[in-house]
């Protein structure tokens, strides 16, 4: 199991609800940017710690470099949020998404969409594969 799973998926529940609070305020119709802003404000002012750029190191065939890393939302360190503000989520989002979580690894990632009426309506969460998997001894 991942390291950081058990922390990652006892806080998922946590931020639905701050972006269920930012949205329930805010709407659909905005820019992400607005989304994202307002959805740090809210997580920090739960208590949470929340990043939006890491340098990781990127290898390929025997050559690596660091690289930084932009990604909308890190919180405490092992949740990836992408927030979205688009008609609806197309599996390149969460591929996106995925391609960060194993960058970074991070073993649990949320895409939130706020074009929704209802944000519960554009939730999806993803684990990174085999961070909630036991190892056998």
């Amino acid at each position: 199991m991942h390291p950081l799973f058990q922390s990652a998926a006892s806080i998922t529940h946590d931020i639905i609800g701050a972006a269920i609070e930012v949205h329930r305020d805010k709407g659909p119709g905005l820019l992400e940017s607005i989304y994202e802003w307002c959805l740090t404000i809210e997580l920090e002012l739960r208590g949470f710690q929340v990043g939006t750029q890491r340098a990781v190191t990127i290898r390929y065939k025997g050559h690596e470099r660091k690289e930084p890393l932009k990604c909308d939302l890190l919180v405490n360190g092992c949740v990836l949020v992408e927030v979205k503000a688009v008609e609806s989520i197309h599996p390149i989002h969460k591929a996106q998404l995925l391609s960060y979580m194993k960058l970074l690894d991070v073993p649990v990632g949320l895409v939130l969409n706020f074009h929704e009426e209802k944000l519960t309506d554009g939730i999806g969460r993803l684990i990174l594969p085999g961070a909630n998997v036991e190892l056998g001894g």
